[in-house]
Order: C-alpha cells, then structure tokens, then sequence
C-alpha cells in the first residue's frame, strides 16, 4: 500500500518505521525538519518538510496516489483539518486521525472521520491495571481494539463451568488459560470446567 503519515513526532514516527518494514511505500510530512531524526536509520520512505495542509505540500508527499492516510501529529485541530482535506479534495476514504482528547471523539465521527484516541487507551489500561492487577493483552482491528485481560478463577468457582462466573456487561468471556499454558475457548456448546490454577480470558472493546 501507498500511506501517507501526517506527523513525525513519537507516535508517527513509530508508525512511519512499522509501516515501512511491513513493506509499504510511506511518505511522512512534518513542520518541523529535525523530527525526521526519529525515523529508523533503515527508513526507505520519503520525507517532505512542510505545512501538512498546504494542498502542494501534500501532492509533494504523493497524497494523490495513497491509498491510506495516517494523521498523527499531536494537535488536534490540525488532524482534523487534514483528514478533511484528504478526504474531500482528494477522495482517499481510508483516513485515520489521532485525537487526544476524547471529548472532542464525536466532533470527529459526526464527520465521518475514524479516529483512535491513546488517552482512552491509556486510561482505560491504567484504571484496568490499578483496581484488578490482572494481566491484559491489547489487539486492534481496523479501527477497533479489543482488550483481553486475564484473570485467576475464583476458589469459590472451582468445578463450576466458566460460564457461571459473572462479568460487567461490557465483557465477554472468551476463554480460560490453564496452568500448564493450553488454552481452551469458551462458547454455548464447549463449556470448560474450571481448576485450581486456571485464568479466565475476558474480552472487552475499548475503542
């Protein structure tokens, strides 16, 4: 894929490096020309110096011929003023925006723009870590990312069915890890019977 990143500080510059090992073609436009420094030494992409809004910095960036675009730089109102110009003038519907401030997420959706919000991620990491101790594992799809946490079973839940213990209603219970590191998943017609030293894999949608 042709991809454009918007923004080379920490967050686009790491996704800029991903990107370009994956073997995409990238492209990264900054303001500021020393943030090209935290590319890899081994970035094959190119980078252009200049206002990410400016139409003929973002033709120079070969805007005209991606197929995605990455908006990561850490102002707001610039990533959504970008992602409206990409997408309006030069009809690329595959935009993803950083924002920061969740507040502002429904602004960017009502716009039709897909976004993903680190302080939602963070936080939602942070309060999981301080209130349940448990082990989590994060994956994204597309723009969705699942939250999997893993959990000790319950004494009192032993020789029960993994089904039978009670979860928040925004989780779904996926599956249970047992002690000597196997994995059995969980569902209507495979119900697992809990041990001593078995873990509950629970899944939860955080963005």
């Amino acid at each position: 894929m042709n991809i454009l990143v918007v923004g080379c500080g920490r967050l686009g510059s790491r996704v800029a490096d991903l990107l370009d090992r994956a073997g995409h073609d990238v492209s990264v436009i900054d303001m500021d020309e020393e943030n090209f420094s935290r590319l890899s030494p081994d970035f094959n992409g190119v980078s252009v110096c200049g206002m990410p809004m400016d139409m003929d910095v973002l033709r120079n960036a070969g805007v005209e011929s991606c197929d995605a675009v990455v908006v990561a730089s850490p102002d707001d109102n610039l990533n959504i003023t970008v992602s409206q110009i990409v997408q309006q003038f030069f009809g690329i519907e595959n935009v993803i925006a950083r924002i920061s401030d969740p507040d502002r997420e429904d602004v960017f959706q009502k716009l039709g723009l897909r976004t993903i919000c680190p302080t939602k991620l963070a936080g939602s990491a942070m309060v999981t870590a301080v209130t349940s101790g448990s082990e989590e594992r994060h994956i994204t799809f597309d723009v969705s990312t699942a939250r999997f946490s893993f959990t000790p079973a319950a004494k009192k839940f032993w020789d029960c069915s993994a089904n039978m213990v009670p979860l928040p209603d925004d989780e779904a219970l996926f599956g249970v890890l047992h002690p000597n590191g196997s994995m059995e998943l969980v569902s209507e017609k495979h119900r697992v019977v809990l041990q001593e030293g078995d873990q509950l894999i629970t899944a939860k949608i955080i963005d």
